[in-house]
């Protein structure tokens, strides 16, 4: 077994094969079903907090707005969402599930859970809690890192 750097360079190398593996299962399971696993992220994204503008819903899933909008025209043609004017920005929608696109969702349920129970088979219930607290500390760990290198490079083009 690897010590020191070594194993900390096999753990990223790890979390990022993880990371693609588990992108490319779930969009395999969700195409059975007509969808991708970025049309079913953004669904389930949006019933968590519906009214957001298509900025918050990119910012939300970390993607890139304009990629979001193909999406979103893709949903919206479905009829799975829709757009809404904002109230006091006319730049801006507000995005909304349609009732075809909750009941798309509740037809995703047992999808979902059958991807967990595969994914997770082996893990018990303290052990899969265990592992969430580990994953969240460490996505805590790479949005702070993030944000003091925005800062630092802030500071160096201001600096020159």
């Amino acid at each position: 077994m690897a010590h020191g750097p070594a194993i900390r360079r096999e753990v990223l190398f790890q979390l990022t094969d993880l990371a693609r593996a588990m992108r490319t299962y779930i969009d395999q399971r969700a195409r059975e079903h007509g969808m991708t696993r970025a049309q079913w992220g953004a669904l389930m994204r949006l019933e968590r907090q519906e009214g957001m503008t298509q900025a918050e819903l990119a910012e939300s899933l970390e993607v890139q707005p304009i990629s979001l909008a193909r999406l979103i025209d893709r949903l919206c043609d479905q009829r799975l969402m829709e757009r809404r004017p904002h109230p006091s920005d006319r730049r801006a929608n507000r995005l909304y599930l349609t009732a075809s696109g909750r009941a798309r969702l509740i037809q995703l349920v047992p999808l979902g859970r059958e991807i967990s129970a595969h994914v997770l088979a082996s893990f018990s219930e303290e052990e899969s809690s265990r592992l969430l607290e580990t994953l969240l500390r460490i996505k805590s760990n790479i949005r702070k890192a993030d944000a003091a290198a925005r800062r630092h490079a802030s500071g160096v083009r201001h600096a020159g």
